[in-house]
C-alpha cells in the first residue's frame, strides 16, 4: 500500500494530530501517573487502612459488605481471657476479688465503701503493695459493681449470674450468701482450667504489706490458705481454714480439688462452700489427691477472729468473724487508723528499732464487728 497516496496522508494526521498536541497528551499523561504513584507514596495512611479493611474483611467472612463492622465480636470466653492476661504477672498469677453493688456503692448513711477501703489498704501498705494494683482483676457480679470498677480505671471482668440477683448485701449464711460464693466456685475453677494461678482475696482483707514476700515460693506446694485460728504447725489439716485469702497453683491436682470441691454443692445444703472444703480435707482429700497445703499462720496473715501481736510481721487484715458489710467497713477503718498511727511512730528513726515501742501496739476493739453478731439471722439488707 502506498503511504505517499494523498488521502492515506491526510488519514494518517488526523490520527496523529498536530506535533504540539502529542506533546501535551504526553506530558498530560506524565503528570497524572506523577500524582497518582505519589498518592500512594506519600500518603502511606490512606493505602494501610485501605489494606488494613480488606485484611479483615477476607479473615472475618461474617462482616458484612459494607466494610462498616471491621471488629468482630469477643464471646465471654474470650473476655475473660483478655482480662486475666492483662492482669497476670509474668508468671501467669493474678489477684482476684469478686465485688457487688452492696461492696462498691455508698448508702445513705455511708461515707465511703468497702472497695475504697480495699484500695486505700494497697495505698498505705507503700509501694510494695501498690505496685500490686495492676494485677488485680476485679469480678464484678453485677453492673453497678462493674461500672464503678471501670470508673477507677481497673482490671474489670462482668461475671454473668444467669438471673440470680447478687447485688444487694448478702448477710452470712444467708440461701443468697451461699449462692453467690458456689458461684465464685466455679469461676475460680475456671480460671485455673486456663492456666492461671492466683490469689483469691476477699475485699474485707487489707493488704498492709505484699504477701508474695510471705507466701513460701516452693513450687511443690498447691495451696496455701488462711486460717481463723492458727494451732503452730503449717502442715496440720485441723485447722480452721478461711477461703476469704489464698494463693493456689493451676495444676492437675488443684483442678481435681476443685471439680470435686464444686461438685458437692447440690449436696450440701445449708452449708457454706467453706464448710465442704474443710470437710473434703478432714475427710483426707489433701492424700488422695496427692496435694502440699500449707495453712497460714495468723501472725502474718491475721483477721478478726485471732489478731496479730506482731505489728512488725503482719501483712494482711481480714475481717473475718463479723456479720455485715456495715459492721466491717467500720471496724476496718479503723485497722488502717491503727496501721497509720503504726508507721508514722516507725518513721522517726529513734523508734524504727524500739523493740518495746513494737511491742506496745495492739489493735483497737473489732466492736462493731463483735455487736454485729447479736443482729437477727432473719435480717436482710440491700
Amino acid at each position: 500500500m502506498d503511504n505517499n497516496h494523498p488521502k492515506l496522508k491526510i488519514h494518517y494526521h488526523s490520527l496523529l494530530g498536530s506535533k504540539s498536541n502529542n506533546i501535551a497528551l504526553i506530558i498530560f499523561l506524565f503528570l497524572t501517573v506523577t500524582v497518582i504513584l505519589s498518592l500512594f507514596i506519600w500518603s502511606p495512611p490512606y493505602f494501610s487502612i485501605f489494606q488494613t479493611q480488606q485484611i479483615i474483611q477476607c479473615s472475618n467472612p461474617s462482616n458484612s459488605t459494607t466494610g462498616f463492622e471491621m471488629t468482630p465480636k469477643i464471646n465471654i470466653e474470650d473476655e475473660l481471657e483478655l482480662a486475666l492476661a492483662k492482669a497476670s504477672m509474668g508468671n501467669k498469677t493474678v489477684i482476684i476479688v469478686v465485688i457487688n453493688r452492696a461492696y462498691a456503692e455508698q448508702d445513705l448513711k455511708g461515707d465511703t465503701t468497702m472497695l475504697d477501703i480495699f484500695l486505700d489498704s494497697f495505698w498505705l501498705g507503700g509501694e510494695e503493695t501498690r505496685k500490686l494494683r495492676d494485677h488485680l482483676l476485679i469480678v464484678a457480679v453485677d453492673q453497678t459493681a462493674y461500672d464503678r470498677c471501670q470508673f477507677l480505671r481497673l482490671n474489670c471482668f462482668r461475671l454473668e449470674t444467669d438471673g440470680v440477683d447478687f447485688r444487694g448485701e448478702k448477710l452470712f449464711m444467708s440461701q443468697e450468701f451461699i449462692k453467690m460464693m458456689w458461684r465464685r466456685t466455679l469461676f475460680l475453677l475456671d480460671v485455673l482450667k486456663r492456666g492461671y494461678s492466683f490469689v483469691f482475696t476477699d475485699m474485707d482483707v487489707m493488704w498492709l504489706r505484699n504477701p508474695f514476700e510471705r507466701l513460701s515460693k516452693n513450687e511443690t506446694e498447691d495451696l496455701q490458705i488462711s486460717t481463723d485460728m492458727f494451732f503452730g504447725d503449717p502442715w496440720n489439716k485441723n485447722h480452721l481454714i478461711n477461703t476469704g485469702f489464698y494463693y493456689i497453683r493451676s495444676n492437675n491436682r488443684t483442678i481435681a480439688l476443685f471439680d470435686k470441691w464444686y461438685s458437692m454443692k447440690d449436696n450440701s445444703t445449708g452449708l457454706k462452700e467453706q464448710d465442704v472444703l474443710l470437710g473434703l480435707i478432714r475427710g483426707g482429700i489433701i492424700d488422695q489427691l496427692g496435694l502440699r497445703v500449707r495453712f497460714l499462720d495468723t501472725k502474718y496473715f491475721s483477721g478478726f477472729c485471732q489478731d496479730s501481736k506482731d505489728f512488725k510481721a503482719v501483712t494482711t487484715v481480714h475481717a473475718n468473724c463479723c456479720r455485715s458489710i456495715t459492721a466491717k467497713v467500720t471496724d476496718l477503718r479503723t485497722v488502717l487508723k491503727d496501721w497509720k498511727r503504726y508507721k508514722k511512730i516507725m518513721s522517726y528513726k529513734r523508734f524504727a528499732n524500739n523493740v518495746n515501742v513494737t511491742q506496745t501496739f495492739k489493735w483497737t476493739g473489732h466492736w462493731g464487728c463483735w455487736s454485729s453478731w447479736k443482729v437477727g439471722n432473719n435480717k436482710t439488707s440491700n
